[in-house]
């Protein structure tokens, strides 16, 4: 699968790697629920890094569809509510 993190570029994960991402977005719908705005960034931070960790950098300059679309670090938690849906930012 392909994740593009906005503003950095896209990473190329493994499918088994969606456990990992999976409990990290549920970390993160629960915060945001809860309007905590610190464990929001640590929780947004960490499942940014699991996917820069787990998964090989694309080039520059390779467009390939992203099947995820990761809000970048700086996101505020009104801008990544906006772009939620029910299912979170990693579907099930």
């Amino acid at each position: 699968m392909i994740v593009r993190i906005m503003g950095e570029g896209q990473w190329r994960l493994a499918d088994s790697h969606l456990v990992e991402l999976n409990t990290l977005d549920d970390e993160l719908l629960a915060e945001m629920e809860s309007g905590d705005e610190d464990g929001f960034h640590r929780t947004l931070g960490a499942l940014l890094d699991a996917v820069r960790r787990l998964g090989d950098p694309l080039p520059d300059d390779a467009l390939e569809p992203s099947e995820l679309i990761l809000p970048a670090p700086d996101a505020s938690l009104e801008e990544v509510r906006e772009m939620l849906s029910d299912d979170g930012l990693i579907p099930g």
